[in-house]
């Protein structure tokens, strides 16, 4: 039986598993197993690993993109530049992090907007949104980040409601933190959403639910939306190939 599986913490409303263990149904694939490896630490990772030793691919969600960098003997070079991982090839103890994120999020994007793709503000700067800002530099597109914090290149939320001005330079909006995702449905990034119209796109990467609160103040507004799922099973899908490689 070949395993592969998930790392993050905490796992309860998973993707992940559910995807791959219908796509092993659907194709026929009865060789296969997928699990969920919840850790409260990084550290044990290792001890996954040593539990597991036929495990030929990982799955690496929030919180460990970035922590698991240095339990790897290889980075592909679109991680170097990103800085995360959410995919890593096992090839007899030799582990090899990949970013599908990154893959996943440059073809929605470009399925859902074409090559007219308008200056954007990435919300966010954990590992999801280090995918994102690589992915935009690569399609030639125009951003600012926007952090709770102060840092060169980016602005905070608080610039954001003192200068709402800057939603009508960056009509397209990504959210790349987890606010808004389920249980936690009424939260969302502190943004003035007063300020969205019809020139506005919103693209979300929570995926459940598969509305979110600042989706719905877009749509209210008369303007584009679009969530996380089509990123989602890209990055799954480009994971199966790469273990299979």
């Amino acid at each position: 039986m070949r395993k592969f599986g998930l790392i993050g913490f905490p796992l309860t409303h998973s993707f992940s598993k559910k995807y791959f263990m219908a796509k092993f149904e659907k194709e026929s694939i009865w060789n296969c197993s997928f699990d969920l490896y919840e850790i409260p630490d990084i550290s044990d990772f290792e001890k996954v690993l040593a539990e597991n030793p036929g495990l030929e691919g990982m799955s690496v969600t929030i919180p460990y993109k970035q922590e698991v960098i240095r339990f790897l003997n290889e980075l592909d070079p679109a991680c170097e530049l990103i800085g995360a991982v959410n995919c890593i090839q096992i090839r007899n103890g030799y582990r090899k992090g990949f970013n599908t994120d990154y893959i996943g999020f440059k073809k929605s994007l470009q399925n859902w907007l074409g090559t007219q793709i308008p200056k954007a503000l990435v919300l966010g700067t954990g590992g999801a949104s280090k995918a994102v800002k690589v992915a935009l530099r690569d399609l030639g597109v125009d951003f600012l980040a926007v952090s709770r914090s102060p840092r060169e290149n980016q602005i905070t939320y608080t610039d954001l409601v003192d200068n709402p001005a800057f939603l009508q330079k960056f009509p397209l909006i990504i959210n790349t933190t987890p606010l808004g995702t389920f249980p936690n449905t009424e939260e969302m990034p502190d943004i003035p959403v007063e300020m969205l119209n019809a020139s506005h796109c919103v693209y979300d990467l929570v995926y459940n639910p598969a509305e979110t609160k600042l989706m719905k103040a877009c749509l209210a507004r008369g303007g584009k939306v679009k969530n996380g799922m089509d990123m989602l099973v890209l990055q799954a899908e480009a994971a199966w190939i790469i273990w299979n490689s």
